[in-house]
């Protein structure tokens, strides 16, 4: 099941960096008196006794405004409210219930979205009899909080978590399921890859609506393999803001990449590797996930029996730390090499979900230390005395050594390298650790 989000919206000036930063304890969010210094959306995971959900800080709304920013941050907040399975309305206790109160209040009505009205700067008991005149509003009882001073703060979060949607444990994907990711930026050609890849009539095809609006979860079947497809392709032009593009692009990657097994990372052929697509590679990594690069459109590039190979070393010199990374050319427009995409995820899943055996892993080791031994450092010989896998997916390797703490860089890139040319691993990030003997 994917993270929930939750979304602070407001006027101006009522607390909602304030609140954001005290929910998740850093200072994520720029805080001025100042009307108007949050103009785009801040978001971070949020963990309240083990529930996560991203926490999304919007800039203040004001409704009917002919100013252009606050027109954008307005419009902005809209996409929040469409995004989000909870939404708090935050208002403030020593200003009162305000014109644009009542028009958020309508809007948040009209959307019919779950909302939990928060009136801050509640600062004491006597605060707290100020909060009914909020009543108004038809959203409910307010919850009294001071973000500044962290009062209610216990009592808001306990709420947000009993409102959240649980995992239904029902609807858990299967053991035997590839959870797949495909992500990449806008117009890259996702949905395309989807409708060509699910409309084979090999395919075994049952869509059903996902958790989150504007994205679809496509279990299906593939030569035998079960897999559930997560597409984050269902970016709606209902809101033609295109400064929100990029955001909720970054966001529903996140949640996708996060909740998969393999990510397909498609970009494309004709615009070549942009920092948006390394974006999204460094970020299936840094959470450890196994993944394919997917070149769309190869079917309008002028060609030769070179253009491939001098592809691919372009791509591999922009990427060289990820060399490990399979690439693939197709075209989702006429269907070229769109199943043999799912052929690699299933063994680049086999591979993050491989096991070596410690005998062959410790042969491994001597050979490996007897080629380049550890390098001496401040004085001290480094031995390495054995090295075991504890886990999978990814692949984890403990090495035990007189003194972990003086390895190096190098000689760790140095191990990686050689592990991966010596047990594959493609298209798997690994993890290495050293511990004392």
């Amino acid at each position: 099941m994917r993270i929930p989000v939750v979304s602070i919206i407001g006027r101006p000036n009522v607390g909602k960096s304030s609140l954001f930063n005290r929910l998740l304890k850093k200072k994520l969010a720029v805080v001025d008196e100042k009307p108007g210094v949050t103009r785009d959306r801040n978001y971070a995971i949020c963990d309240w006794n083990g529930v996560e959900f991203y926490l999304i800080d919007t800039g203040g709304i004001v409704p009917d405004s002919s100013n252009l920013m606050e027109k954008l941050i307005t419009d902005q907040t809209d996409f929040a409210i469409n995004e989000s399975e909870l939404v708090i309305f935050v208002v403030d206790t020593q200003v009162g219930v305000d014109n644009i109160d009542l028009k958020i209040a309508r809007r948040l009505n009209k959307a019919k979205k779950k909302s939990l009205l928060v009136a801050n700067k509640t600062d004491d008991e006597q605060g707290e009899l100020e909060i009914y005149n909020f009543l108004k509003l038809g959203l409910g009882d307010p919850l009294p909080i001071s973000a500044t001073r962290g009062r209610g703060i216990g009592e808001l979060l306990d709420k947000i978590t009993e409102i959240l949607p649980r995992e239904n444990k029902e609807q858990e994907t299967p053991e035997d399921t590839i959870r797949v990711a495909l992500v990449g930026r806008p117009n890259v050609g996702k949905s395309s890859f989807i409708n060509k890849l699910t409309g084979q009539s090999r395919l075994i095809v049952t869509p059903i609506a996902g958790t989150t609006r504007d994205a679809v979860d496509t279990p299906f079947e593939f030569d035998g393999q079960k897999y559930t497809l997560i597409d984050t392709a269902g970016l709606r032009r209902k809101y033609k803001v295109y400064e929100n593009i990029e955001f909720y692009t970054n966001l529903r990657t996140d949640r996708a990449i996060e909740s998969c097994d393999v990510a397909i990372i498609l970009v494309d052929a004709s615009e070549g590797l942009t920092v948006q697509d390394q974006r999204i590679l460094e970020k299936v990594f840094s959470v450890r996930r196994a993944a394919v690069l997917a070149v769309n459109k190869w079917d309008l590039m002028e060609k030769d029996s070179f253009t491939a190979d001098k592809y691919t070393k372009q791509i591999n010199d922009e990427l060289s730390k990820y060399a490990f990374l399979p690439v693939i050319y197709i075209s989702s427009l006429t269907g070229k090499r769109v199943t043999k995409v799912m052929s690699l995820v299933k063994k680049v899943y086999e591979e993050t979900n491989k096991r070596i055996a410690t005998s062959d892993l410790n042969n491994f080791l001597q050979k490996v230390v007897n080629k380049t031994h550890p390098p001496a450092k401040k004085g001290k010989y480094i031995k390495l005395f054995y090295v075991t896998q504890s886990e999978v997916a990814p692949p984890t390797f403990i090495f035990f050594s007189n003194f972990p703490q003086l390895i190096d860089k190098a000689y760790i890139s140095y191990l990686q390298n050689q592990l991966r040319s010596s047990f594959g691993f493609e298209g798997v990030p690994i993890r290495l650790k050293f511990k004392k003997k």
